[in-house]
């Protein structure tokens, strides 16, 4: 997340943790190019903090009422769990998550496997590039932890994402995904956290497999539908976002690490999964959205900038009521149904399109007309009057005119590069010295 200094009137208390960069205006419309989500919005420390001594009462029972299903969780059917995750306070602890994360996607005790060694895994064409993620993923770690068991939870974390793309060959790695992985891993340990990846990544369903093409672009068309559910609930809004050109580029990485790589509190990353994990895959896109629409009096009171606002927005406040957007959000999915929102997300892109194609041309015209400008190369003027004599001439061009055509272009050629000549001329001139030197020594010695 980026640093931007906010007008403190407004009330959006954000986090500073990086440095908020302009971009440029072909990286506000192109997703397909990004690399490296740490481009768009540093990585957030992550703070484990234990919550107060104070427990809400509703929280209080829903807990008794966990722990009851969990003392026998096969009389407990799938809604019920899910009524747990997505209802106020989520599942609480990571001691609950640890066994219902599994059983919100259907993994089975079967499914969960020793995992193979680092060393097996290491051959594999992405191991370099998921090594580099992971080293830069240590923010995400508990603090404090010793040297020997943060070094093993680093190993741990490569080798449950290797072994999730070795499985699926045609998957493709994204720089993000080990934020979801990290997740899931402190969580549910390295066995259950393997089957609970793979349901994520693969599958007709499989929220994270539209980030795994070969291409960004499914991802884009997905990211792309927050901006028509955001016009529908704010029209000025939607305008001013529109006018400034920001785009969804600051979304991305909220929507490839589910929140994971921005927010800087832990508790507010698993409760987001525990309602992710049990709800339509494009709900993150709606929660989006819905934090957007959260803050919609702190955008409309900076200046329609896109720099501006994309650093604005990018950086995530502290102190967002999860809970509430939550509601919000579902509430967005259930009035926008993505299937109806689909034509005003096509129109949106073929408007884009249509920018970038003129904006294209425009640049295009902008340096034909500098060339236009520009003062021909001297070798080109000498060839134009050449071509102009020989129209003169009727065709044939006269012995003399030969002559002095061929000097100026021999001119030319000496302007543009003396080097070749003038090395030829030495070097011959310097053999035949040479020659004539051992010529005379060997003759003096005769």
């Amino acid at each position: 997340m980026e640093s931007f200094n906010t007008d403190t009137d407004i009330g959006d208390k954000s986090i500073s943790n990086g440095d908020c960069s302009p971009l440029s205006e072909k990286q506000a419309f192109d997703l397909n190019h990004t690399k490296n989500i740490d481009d768009i919005s540093t990585p957030s420390e992550l703070n484990f903090d234990q919550e107060s001594d104070f427990e809400d009462p509703e929280i209080t029972k829903k807990r008794k009422e966990i722990e009851k299903c969990l003392s026998s969780p096969d009389n407990v059917n799938l809604e019920q769990w899910k009524s747990f995750a997505q209802s106020k306070g989520g599942l609480i602890s990571d001691e609950y998550r640890k066994v219902i994360w599994p059983l919100l996607v259907g993994v089975t005790q079967d499914e969960m496997t020793d995992p193979p060694s680092l060393d097996d895994l290491s051959a594999h064409q992405e191991y370099n590039q998921v090594v580099l993620d992971v080293n830069r993923s240590l923010k995400r770690f508990p603090p404090g932890i010793p040297y020997e068991q943060r070094v093993a939870l680093q190993d741990q974390l490569t080798v449950l994402i290797l072994r999730v793309i070795i499985k699926y060959p045609h998957l493709k790695y994204y720089q993000g995904y080990h934020d979801v992985a990290i997740t899931l891993l402190l969580v549910c340990g390295e066995r259950a956290s393997f089957p609970l990846l793979c349901r994520l990544s693969y599958g007709p369903a499989a929220p994270l497999a539209p980030f795994m093409q070969l291409t960004m672009q499914p991802t884009q068309h997905l990211l792309n539908y927050m901006l028509p559910v955001i016009a529908r609930a704010h029209p000025d809004l939607a305008h001013f976002l529109d006018k400034a050109g920001v785009g969804t580029m600051f979304a991305l990485p909220w929507y490839l690490t589910w929140f994971g790589h921005s927010l800087p509190r832990y508790a507010d990353v698993v409760r987001l999964y525990d309602y992710f994990l049990c709800a339509p895959p494009l709900l993150p896109v709606y929660v989006t959205a819905a934090l957007v629409l959260h803050r919609a009096a702190a955008v409309l009171a900076a200046d329609c900038d896109m720099a501006v606002l994309h650093c604005m927005l990018s950086r995530l406040p502290d102190d967002l009521p999860f809970e509430d957007i939550l509601v919000t959000a579902k509430r967005l999915y259930d009035e926008n149904d993505p299937v109806d929102l689909e034509p005003e997300v096509i129109a949106l892109e073929r408007r884009e399109e249509e920018a970038r194609r003129l904006e294209e041309e425009e640049r295009a015209r902008r340096r034909a007309a500098a060339r236009a400008r520009a003062p021909a190369p001297l070798w080109a003027r000498a060839r134009l009057q050449l071509r102009r004599l020989q129209r003169r001439c009727g065709g044939r061009l006269p012995r003399g005119a030969l002559l002095a055509a061929a000097t100026v272009l021999l001119g030319v050629y000496v302007y543009y590069r003396p080097d070749l000549l003038f090395n030829r001329y030495w070097r011959r001139l310097t053999t035949r010295s040479k020659l004539a030197s051992e010529s005379r020594a060997t003759c003096s010695i005769l």
